[in-house]
């Protein structure tokens, strides 16, 4: 199939082509049950989600290739730059082939023997350009990724498709998911419903309300849907949380998946800068600062305006509030009905035995922890 592609545009240019193709590649899921496989059709992600772990992992991969586009420190400047992958249909139909091929004893069950889109991009980001003309042709190319190699895993494979975004741009692509039948299911990220707060942790990301009515217009065109509160924030208070997951249970989703915030290279340090850019006071510096305000008054001011950063000052202090969120979420789910669908996601480091010493009963917590460390989560039979 011949398609024209847009014109690469080599150095120094944080918005445009990478040199690699996009294929599908064997992730690293630890834990997850997300997929097997993933398809990444951009090197950055224009969201700018102020949490991410995958800058950490381009900063050491990639670093050395991303200087050549224009980025000097790929942590820093997440959300900046997006190289989307040029399209090659003979080397995506190889990987293709690599993966319907290979035996299912040696793929993690957990799997679910699906290809994720994506894994650390989003499928349906606005790639945005200072100019128009390029932008669309951009934005042409990241739609055609997207559409051809769902089309060609539909009619050239048996492996299942997983979607997960924050964008109701995947509503123009309802039509070809539900070609999939029960091969494909399609989530979004939803932390939280509140806009405010998604601004400081995902500044460019669609806002949260937009990404429910996607998700109830995919319930509505028949597509199986799952849903990621992933990752929910410190100020995700029970409350937050409560009616989040009563929002999600309208859905009837086949998985609920939730974390909270894990702490990975510089994104603690990202938060805080987003807040301070928006007037909000980190907490983790208002605690060690004798100087912000003497007057009562005035510490009532900066206390509406903080932001839950010390949970972040200490491993102990990050293990609190990770449990925390977790125990809230899972009570909760158990009062909505809805625990039977619900998958947790603790971090690995949260099964430390010095962890485990903390708690009530550390043995039933540990037994909890390798429940849901093994658990596989749904698919439509």
């Amino acid at each position: 199939m011949r398609v024209v592609l847009p014109t690469p545009r080599p150095t120094n240019s944080r918005v445009g082509i990478w040199h690699a193709p996009a294929v599908i590649a064997e992730n690293h899921f630890v834990y997850k049950s997300l997929s097997n496989w993933a398809f990444n059709v951009a090197v950055g992600c224009s969201h700018a989600c102020r949490f991410c772990y995958v800058p950490s992992a381009a900063t050491i991969k990639q670093g050395p290739r991303l200087a050549e586009y224009g980025v000097k420190d790929p942590d820093a400047e997440w959300g900046d730059y997006v190289l989307l992958r040029p399209w090659d249909e003979q080397k995506f139909l190889a990987s293709l082939r690599a993966a319907e091929t290979t035996p299912r004893k040696q793929l993690k069950p957990d799997g679910n023997r699906a290809v994720i889109y994506c894994s650390t991009t989003d499928p349906y980001q606005v790639v945005r350009h200072p100019d128009p003309a390029r932008q669309r042709e951009l934005a042409r190319h990241a739609r055609f990724l997207v559409r051809r190699s769902l089309e060609l895993i539909r009619d050239e494979s048996t492996i299942n498709v997983r979607i997960l975004t924050r964008s109701p741009l995947a509503r123009g692509d309802f039509d070809l998911f539900k070609s999939f039948g029960k091969r494909l299911v399609f989530g979004m990220s939803l932390p939280t419903l509140r806009n405010d707060l998604a601004k400081v942790y995902e500044p460019k990301a669609p806002a949260p309300s937009q990404r429910l009515a996607t998700l109830h217009a995919a319930k509505e065109a028949g597509l199986h849907v799952y849903v990621a509160l992933a990752p929910t924030y410190p100020e995700c208070d029970e409350a937050d949380l409560r009616a989040t997951l009563q929002a999600v249970a309208e859905l009837e989703p086949i998985t609920i998946f939730h974390e909270p915030i894990n702490i990975r290279a510089e994104n603690v340090a990202r938060i805080e800068r987003q807040a301070e850019a928006l007037g909000l006071v980190p907490l983790r510096k208002f605690a060690q600062s004798d100087t912000l305000s003497s007057s009562t008054e005035e510490r009532a001011g900066v206390r509406s305006r903080i932001l839950r950063t010390d949970v972040f000052a200490t491993r102990e202090s990050w293990q609190d509030y990770a449990v925390n969120a977790l125990h809230t979420v899972s009570e909760i789910a158990k009062e909505l009905g809805i625990e039977k669908h619900l998958h947790l996601w603790p971090d690995k480091s949260l099964g430390s035995q010095s962890l485990a010493d903390r708690m009530r009963n550390p043995s039933k917590y540990l037994k909890r922890l390798e429940h849901w460390w093994h658990r596989v989560s749904e698919w439509p039979k």
